[in-house]
């Protein structure tokens, strides 16, 4: 027997509107949007709107937009929309009294293959780690963060040349069509779930923060190339340029290759020609192929170099 599903959706940034695009595009009846309050953002403090916020106010659809989720008013409404599931992409935690409300339970699309990579950053971490396959759950949310019983899961292949930036975009389709499905299975009463396992050591996915995103150049090649690819576009990886003694420059790197080779120089040092910006590592080189200087914008290394001259003696810190 088909349940007529009543659906609350819960979510923030652009990963999440893939989802409630299919959401609506598969005509299932969605009766409130839960999203961030607006907030300034940028140089000029301009009340910035949350993707989700905007894609449901081009279709119509109800927008709640609480501060404080245990707010009694606030459980009150969502209490009022009678939905009897809720679907959450890129939230936040949520309450009990939020996610045992409807009677069908509350769900929610995680970008890994869980019970790894739980946690703020999992698509980040997954490249940083050098992993060649990550995935999305769907699983029922409980009182603790990424831990409870899964629904469905599908694997994603993790490229040589992918990005955080390309492979968030693969794993935000995936990640839609997976939260229909499950959705399916919700309205035909065929939902089976399992325990997320937890033996072994799990890999973590924390946030992101200055230490994690700061570029080691004492590390091995691999790590140095994958933090890079991990952290481009967003947030970046990050240095020091030493150029002649002078002060120590803060860069972004966003896109590098590397080349194994044996070598005399010392880990940080920078060898250049008309056309390449090489770094000394461990075992062989880095090749930086875009860099943002401060105050500058981002662009293509050999657009730098005919600009911008290095010292014979600088050195990445």
């Amino acid at each position: 027997m088909k349940t007529d599903l009543r659906i609350v959706f819960m979510g923030t940034p652009d990963f999440a509107v893939a989802t409630l695009e299919a959401i609506l595009t598969n005509n299932y009846n969605v009766v409130g949007v839960i999203t961030a309050p607006d907030k300034p953002a940028g140089r000029g403090r301009k009340i910035h709107e949350s993707a989700v916020k905007q894609y449901a106010q081009k279709h119509g659809l109800n927008i709640l937009q609480p501060t404080n989720l245990k707010d009694a008013e606030f459980l009150k409404r969502l209490h009022a929309l009678q939905a009897n599931v809720q679907v959450v992409v890129a939230f936040r935690m949520l309450p009990e009294a939020v996610w045992k409300m409807p009677t069908l339970g509350t769900f929610n699309l995680h970008a890994s293959l869980l019970p790894n990579y739980r946690g703020a950053a999992p698509i980040n971490w997954a490249i940083m780690n050098g992993e060649t396959e990550t995935g999305v759950s769907t699983f029922f949310i409980d009182d603790k963060i990424d831990t409870g019983d899964m629904i469905l899961q599908q694997s994603v292949a993790i490229n040589e040349t992918d990005t955080v930036g390309t492979l968030h975009d693969t794993l935000m389709e995936t990640g839609s069509q997976l939260v229909v499905e499950t959705l399916k299975h919700l309205e035909n009463g065929t939902v089976q779930t399992i325990p997320q396992p937890n033996t072994g050591e799990l890999k973590e996915a924390n946030k992101l923060n200055r230490d994690n995103c700061k570029i080691d150049w004492n590390d091995s090649i691999d790590t140095i190339h994958n933090k890079v690819r991990g952290l481009n576009p967003y947030p970046s990886a990050w240095c020091y340029l030493n150029n002649n003694n002078d002060e120590n420059l803060e860069i972004k790197i966003y896109k590098t290759h590397k080349e194994i080779e044996s070598h005399s120089h010392t880990n940080g040092s920078i060898i250049t020609s008309k056309k390449t910006l090489k770094v000394a590592v461990t075992d062989g080189y880095i090749f930086i192929d875009e860099l943002k200087l401060p105050g500058k914008r981002k662009m293509a290394i050999n657009d730098l170099l005919n600009g911008y001259d290095f010292h014979v003696e600088a050195k990445m810190l």
